[in-house]
This record gives C-alpha cells, structure tokens and sequence, in this order.
C-alpha cells in the first residue's frame, strides 16, 4: 500500500473514524494488478468528511472525491439503499455498519475489505469467489439487476476484464434481463463496452454477450477479431445496428478503419488518403509492423496536397478557366501519378503534363 493511501486511512482514523479500502483496489491488490482508483467506506458522514479532509470538497453521492498524485480518491459512507429510479438511488440512510454497506454493493469480489495495515476483512466471501475465479452477485441476482440493469455490462466486463466466469444463477439473470439494458443511456452502454473492447480478452467478452444475447440487442455482428489498445480499432471490426453515442469524430474514424481493413493492405494509396495514425491502428488489426508503416509513410512523395509541386493557379493559368471541379480532378490525377511514381514531383515536370493532357480536360 503506498504512503498516501496509508495517510488518507490514518487521518481519518485519528479522527475516530472507521476507514476501510474497499472494491476494485483491494480486488486488483490480490490479483497482483496495479490500480490508482481508490475506493474508501466509513461511517463518516459527508459533512464531516470534508472537516476531516478539507482541501477535498468535491461532493458526490453519499461521500466525496478527490485526487492526489495518481490516486484518485472516492470516500462513501455506510448507507443502505431504500428505492431506486432510473438506476439511481434517490432514497437511502447512513448507517454504522460495515456488512450492510457491503450488501449494496454488486459482485462479491469487490466487497473485500482492507485496512491501514493491510489486513484483509472478507466479509462475504469474496476471497472464495476471487480463488475459484468466479463472478458472483451480492445477495439476490434478480433484484440486484432490476435495481440496476448496469450491473448487467458490469458482469460481462469483470468476467472478461479479470478473465473469471460468472456464477451461473447470475448468468440465468442476465439471460432473463439482459433486455433491460435498453433502459440505459447510450452513453453508459458505450462506456461500458469500451471497457470490455479496451481487454486483451475481448473474444472471450463478446462471446459472453453472444451467450447473454446482448449482440442480438445491440445488432453486434463479429467473427474474429484482434485485440487492440483503442476501443474504435474493435469497433471498427464489428457490425453493429445500434446506434452508441458516438463523436463525430470517432464515427468518422470508424469508417475511414474499415475502408483500410478492406483493402488488406497499407499502401502508399492509403497512407495518403488517410494519415499515418489511421494506418498504423488499421496495420495492428492486420497484423503489419509498425516501424514498416512508419518508414513507407516517410518516404511517400507527398503526404497531402500542399506537397504537390505544381498549385492551383499554375493550372488556372495553363487550362485558361478557373473551374474547381476541374482543378480537383488535375489534382486527384497528379496525385495517382505521383503515389505509384510514374511521374516526379518537380514543377516544370507536373506543368507539362498538364500541357500535354489540356485539350483532354477541357473536353
């Protein structure tokens, strides 16, 4: 445990507080994996949270937040959760006791406990689950999934993130809802997705979601695909019906990875169609070294239209009109020209060419 996290702790407790790590961090703590998001429960109440801690007033549900260095840090107190709408809890107490807050909480293997001296508090048998492996929902699967259809991705995520299997009364639960994840936002379907694409192990969570019938859903049609560290690298091989709440942008990205995955190929075509970055995501799904990407893009002739020896108003002046369609297609055909090196980029070259083929545009 490192230092900061251990004064976080002792700070609290010499305030007469109970403080405990809980969730994701002692979880990955067991399983020999480095986090930085730090979860913390007590039976400090919010207002007296940020007395004890009082540079850190960022308040949120039932607690606050805050960072320091890398950690980021989440402190909630106890409570019980009395009704939920929209997933959210809208009705809870603060309560003084440990095992009920952690009979809110989702799967056993984030209600692991672990004090300032690291010592493990294993209330619910989450150790037993994390030994064998397994994904397993925190009291009964069928209320805990209509409280929070969420829990739903979240299940699928742990399981393929960890690489675990998921308790099979809960995966008869997410088979019988797994529908309900239609009442969420785009926004968390998205999110939760792009944590389970981020995963070495994205085969074995989309064959989950095939299994749970979360692709039938969503319209995710798939065959192999290759595991990349960029979330529209995966969905870039994969058909998918719903429409996720996609940027501009990554929608943009998306189409311009499948048009390269098309071709099987990095060309000089490619390259300069659609840029080094674009390329070399393309080029890790096809499995094509990258320093050969890197060095075929260096010694493109031209890596975008400013490059072209000859400019627009040398053509202007040559076909004696100012046409852009025209200028456009000189252009598109000088570029042909020049990415299969069948003719150099030197101006007085490019000139006579364009002399020599006037009377055929001006058709």
């Amino acid at each position: 445990m490192h230092k900061i996290i251990k004064k976080v702790l002792e700070t609290m407790e010499n305030k007469g507080y109970e403080a405990y790590l809980v969730g994701g961090y002692v979880r990955d703590q067991l399983l020999g994996i480095e986090s930085f998001d730090i979860d913390i429960c007590t039976n400090a109440i919010p207002k007296e949270l940020i007395k004890i801690l009082p540079k850190y007033t960022n308040i949120n549900l039932g607690g606050i937040s805050f960072k320091i260095k890398e950690y980021n840090f989440d402190v909630t107190t106890y409570r019980e959760e009395l009704k939920y709408e929209n997933r959210k809890p809208v009705k809870y107490n603060y309560i003084n006791n440990l095992v009920q807050d952690l009979k809110r909480r989702d799967f056993t293997v984030n209600t692991i406990c672990m004090n300032k001296k690291e010592e493990v508090i294993d209330l619910l048998n989450g150790i037993e689950d994390l030994n064998n492996l397994t994904i397993k929902m925190v009291g009964n699967p069928q209320d805990k999934l209509k409280e929070d259809p969420l829990r739903i991705m979240r299940a699928i995520r742990f399981a393929t993130t960890l690489n675990f299997k998921i308790d099979d009364e809960l995966l008869k639960y997410l088979k019988k809802y797994h529908q309900d994840i239609l009442t969420l936002s785009k926004t968390r379907i998205k999110e939760e997705l792009d944590k389970i694409f981020m995963s070495d192990n994205v085969l074995y969570g989309l064959n989950l979601m095939e299994d749970i019938g979360i692709n039938k859903v969503l319209g995710i049609k798939y065959s192999n695909v290759i595991p990349v560290k960029n979330t529209l690298g995966i969905y870039a091989q994969l058909g998918i019906d719903y429409d996720l709440a996609f940027t501009k942008i990554e929608k943009e990205t998306i189409k311009i990875l499948k048009r390269i995955l098309k071709e099987k190929e990095i060309n000089n075509f490619t390259l300069y169609e659609y840029g080094l970055y674009n390329n070399k995501l393309a080029g890790a799904i096809l499995g094509i070294n990258q320093k050969e990407i890197d060095l075929k893009y260096k010694k493109l002739i031209i890596h975008n239209k400013k490059d072209i020896a000859i400019k627009a108003q040398d053509i202007i002046n040559i076909m004696g009109l100012n046409n852009q369609n025209k200028i456009n297609n000189i252009y598109l055909e000088l570029e042909k020209l020049l990415l299969s090196d069948k003719i150099v980029n030197k101006k007085n070259v490019l000139i006579k060419y364009v002399i020599d083929n006037k009377a055929r545009w001006n058709k």
